[in-house]
């Protein structure tokens, strides 16, 4: 967990000569550097001394303190904080090593170099060479190769640390013409860097109470928003704000808990919907052996679109292109059939003899579709109904889900109680094994976690980045006979929802498993839901009673088209 990024650049604070001083943090001098001469050295300042009941230690929070001042371009204040608190931001030495750097004296900055104390000889080295390069470059520049060839040879070369770099820049003396080269490669091999940037690669490799990471203030500040904002249960929040004036909460009423639309146009059971990856369509299949692609309205609502007529079986599944242009649609071990969303005609139909299809998904790149068959393989088709692979043997179940990562990887249940993830390309497999009975998945939007729905009535939240391992599970929803589906959702998908066979919908907070909602409303057992990738606000589920129903806000400002919610309690 660490800070959000800040797009702003960062502040010019370097000081160009001795005769241009600017503030800048990490050392980089204050306007008035005298007023610093009166702060003593860092050991002398009560490093064991402590502040607040978390046991901080008062030097670094006033360090911190005086770097965020410098950083913002208060040097004066700063200046006066190092005075009046007899804490320096940096001690005597690392001053002088700063200013020496910024001068560009590079001897003098080595042997101060020394002084400061570095336990770890490997860094002490590192911060040699990358000095040392600088006024080898730097030699370069003002063409005075033979000192920058006596500077290599002297002094980088007997370092003996990253021989491959040595290399490269003896190239740059037997070959000047290297020296012109354009592109990413050869500006980052030939030129020289501003010596605030040198500054910054020192700051970066030095131990950080030797110099404080630059924003380190507002890194630690983000850092407690962002830990706020994760455990709090109902943060659901688009657009709003967040005041450091009071700590963090959201109500209930940020969750999706109010019907706000009934959508009857199927004549049976709702087996399957999903929105759109853009949020602006929703898909729902039925057992009345139809599918529909309805219109997300900006209110959330939804507009029926196209009605897709032409399976002679229940449609089990749905599945969006990956630029949601298109869609397919999979009759229950009968045919796939893929369409367009604009126009609702059906491009083509995949079918591979008397074998029925179970399940279906794209490719990553859109260009080929797959689908799992009643004997238990996978079939890949081109767009034009050619097959280009197969995946023979146990690949799925006659009840299956099927799913694709962005990285080629496909994801289908194998076994009753075992997951296989397929790598198409190399075939490799992994496998989640559970102990319990496989109902069915689903892909999380960042393709790093898995959510399976069990028969003992439990979700398991498996990362399947790298070593697979279980996250969390979480219980309360009800499943006997039928296919239960859960599905992510809300901001940054913190929330995990459910159907359930008593009519109801469950969702709950992803990070600490605890059940926030119960959604009452369906008369039938809720299939499937849904969460608008788009909109955290907005979610659908699927019914037996024939009916979607569109959740939204308990309360939504009419007047407004969008919806501003502000945490901390406002709105």
């Amino acid at each position: 967990m660490g800070g959000a990024t800040d797009e702003e650049p960062p502040s010019k604070r370097v000081k160009a000569s001795s005769k241009d001083q600017r503030g800048i943090s990490n050392g980089k001098l204050p306007k008035e550097p005298s007023s610093c001469s009166m702060a003593r050295p860092l050991a002398s300042q009560g490093d064991d001394e402590v502040i607040g009941s978390k046991g901080v230690k008062k030097v670094e929070f006033v360090r911190i303190i005086t770097e965020a001042l410098y950083s913002l371009g208060y040097s004066k204040t700063g200046a006066f904080l190092e005075q009046e608190s007899g804490i320096p931001f940096h001690s005597s030495i690392v001053t002088v090593f700063i200013q020496q750097i910024l001068d560009g004296s590079w001897d003098e900055s080595l042997s101060s170099l020394h002084k400061i104390g570095i336990m770890d000889e490997t860094i002490t080295k590192s911060a040699c060479f990358i000095i040392l390069q600088q006024k080898f470059f730097e030699l370069l520049d003002k063409q005075k190769v033979m000192d920058a060839l006596k500077t290599l040879r002297n002094e980088i070369a007997p370092l003996s640390i990253n021989n491959i770099r040595v290399r490269e820049l003896s190239s740059l003396i037997l070959s000047p013409s290297l020296r012109i080269i354009d592109g990413i490669s050869g500006l980052e091999l030939t030129k020289s860097k501003p010596r605030s940037e040198l500054l910054e690669d020192l700051q970066k490799l030095f131990p950080p109470n030797v110099m404080i990471p630059e924003r380190r203030l507002l890194q630690l500040v983000e850092q407690a928003l962002d830990l706020q904002n994760e455990t709090c249960l109902f943060h659901n929040s688009l657009v709003g704000e967040t005041s450091l004036f009071t700590d963090h909460r959201c109500g209930r009423d940020k969750i999706p808990s109010q019907t706000v639309q009934i959508l009857q146009e199927h004549s049976d059971e709702v087996w399957y919907l999903q929105y759109s990856k853009n949020g602006k369509y929703l898909a729902s299949s039925s057992s009345d052996n139809s599918a529909i692609i309805w219109e997300v309205n900006p209110d959330g609502k939804v507009s029926l679109k196209h009605r897709l007529i032409g399976h002679q079986k229940p449609v089990s599944c749905v599945s969006w292109s990956p630029n949601d242009d298109q869609i397919l649609t999979c009759g229950l071990e009968e045919v796939v059939r893929r369409w367009d969303v604009s126009s609702g005609e059906c491009l083509d139909i995949y079918e591979k003899g008397i074998i029925g299809t179970i399940s279906c998904t794209w490719s990553p790149n859109g260009n080929s579709i797959l689908s799992g068959l009643t004997d238990k393989s996978i079939i890949m088709w081109d767009l034009d109904g050619k097959e280009i692979k197969s995946f023979k043997g146990q690949k799925t179940l006659r009840i299956s889900d099927l799913q694709m990562t962005n990285d080629g990887k496909l994801i289908t249940i194998s076994k009753e109680n075992s997951i296989l993830i397929l790598d198409i390309e190399s075939e490799d497999e992994r496998c989640i094994k559970e102990d319990q009975t496989i109902v069915s998945f689903t892909l999380s939007g960042d393709n790093n976690f898995l959510l399976v729905t069990l028969a003992n009535q439990e979700l398991h939240l498996w990362s399947i980045e790298g070593h697979i391992r279980l996250i969390s599970k979480y219980r309360g929803y009800k499943r006997s006979r039928f296919i239960v589906r859960a599905c992510f959702g809300g901001f940054q998908q913190a929330f995990i929802a459910s159907g359930s066979e008593d009519s109801q919908v469950y969702i709950w907070h992803r990070g600490s498993g605890e059940m926030i909602e119960t959604l009452k409303g369906h008369s039938g057992a809720v299939n499937c839901v849904s969460w608008n990738p788009s909109n955290p606000h907005i979610m659908a589920s699927a019914s037996d009673d024939r009916t979607i129903r569109i959740w939204g806000l308990n309360h939504v400002d009419s007047k407004s088209k969008t919806c501003v919610r502000y945490c901390n309690g406002s709105s």
